[in-house]
């Protein structure tokens, strides 16, 4: 069954300006701008009450599109966040007899990673665009991530961690490898 109008608006807080333009949504704050597309959703983005409300309309949507509303609602919502407080992923290093050596290099844009269960091969991870990599000062043995996007931040976080399997070993006896420990924002510690 098809709902004639679903609809759906979100506040959009002080300090940042959202603009629309044919379902491009453009959000900027004070860490930067982020943009997104939503061109394959059939919806309707508008501004209203002089900017301070996004409006996202779906008529005619079948249970799919109507659902699409809320996801793209959450997805402007991390934009904004993005904008206002970042986001912050911390890895940490998990060896049980080598200990993995981990440097960063090209200006917190990429890292190597070293003996990794004794191998003398070496992993290099490029961080997506906008992701900053550096160690943590207080605890040993971790990364942190830092970026606007989100998307991009976990990918980063996804594509170190995909280059740490245990290949041709009983995974639950060989635990080594680098894993995600905590997400938040840059903002929770300062």
């Amino acid at each position: 069954m098809k709902t004639i109008l679903s609809s759906q608006t979100m506040d959009i807080p002080e300090g940042v300006t959202v603009k629309v333009n044919a379902k491009i949504v453009k959000v900027e704050g004070p860490r930067g701008k982020l943009t997104r597309d939503f061109k394959h959703l059939n919806l309707d983005f508008e501004l209203i009450e002089g900017g301070k409300k996004l409006k996202v309309d779906a008529w005619f949507g079948s249970r799919k599109t109507t659902a699409a509303i809320r996801t793209s609602i959450s997805h402007v919502q991390n934009l904004i966040t993005g904008v206002t407080k970042g986001y912050r992923y911390k890895m940490r290093l998990v060896y049980a007899h080598f200990p993995i050596n981990a440097s960063i290099t090209n200006s917190n844009a990429c890292i190597e990673i070293r003996n990794f269960l004794g191998e003398k091969k070496v992993r290099k991870v490029d961080m997506l665009e906008g992701v900053q990599i550096f160690r943590s000062e207080k605890v040993k043995d971790e990364l942190v991530l830092d970026g606007n996007d989100v998307e991009l931040v976990s990918r980063s976080a996804a594509l170190i961690n995909q280059k740490c399997h245990v290949k041709n070993k009983d995974i639950r006896k060989f635990l080594d490898g680098i894993y995600v420990s905590e997400k938040g924002t840059v903002n929770e510690e300062a």
